[in-house]
């Protein structure tokens, strides 16, 4: 009996910690150092979010866009100095060294509070999201864009609990027939 007793212990601890949710934190929950979101050069910070309201109005996302179409952008220049420079944002077609033309860009001399917004509408496909600011030196930061694009290695961490459990289940369950064929015979 006791063994039983163990058995159901473990199956209830270890179902506990899989499906125990306290430790994940959304976007907004993370410090600006450990934000995905935030770019730092030299000292100086930049944030990006992107929205699309027309699908989700309370969806804040960052680099990884889920559905084509109208999609607002924000910049949030963090470091004062950045405030008094004039900055250029570029969304250019590809990323890394396949970086090809430019689709749009913006040029802004005003924003003492810090804030650059703007909006876009691209067709799927990988961009990237130059904002530099024309100081001296000049301050480069990059954000890769994937529009509608799956993106597997976010499919597979999101899959992987789950999957766990159901072979952890599957363990118990073969384990609790073994045992109860034993008793039985």
């Amino acid at each position: 009996m006791t063994k039983r007793m163990m058995r159901i212990w473990t199956l209830v601890v270890t179902l506990s910690i899989v499906f125990y949710t306290g430790m994940v934190s959304a976007h907004g929950k993370v410090s600006l150092e450990s934000d995905v979101c935030v770019r730092n050069m030299a000292g100086s910070m930049v944030h990006l979010s992107t929205y699309q309201p027309q699908h989700d109005p309370e969806a804040e996302y960052c680099t990884e866009i889920p559905q084509v179409g109208e999609t607002f952008w924000v910049v949030d220049l963090v470091d004062e100095a950045l405030r008094n420079m004039p900055i250029v944002v570029q969304i250019v077609r590809g990323s890394g060294e396949n970086i090809s033309e430019t689709v749009t860009s913006l040029y802004s001399t005003n924003h003492s509070d810090g804030v650059i917004k703007g909006e876009f509408n691209l067709d799927e496909g990988d961009y990237t999201m130059l904002i530099t600011g024309e100081g001296v030196p000049p301050l480069r930061y990059e954000y890769p864009l994937r529009i509608q694009m799956v993106n597997y290695a976010d499919v597979m961490r999101t899959a992987v609990p789950y999957m766990i459990v159901i072979l952890l289940l599957a363990l118990f369950t073969n384990q609790f027939m073994k045992w109860r064929r034993a008793q039985q015979s």
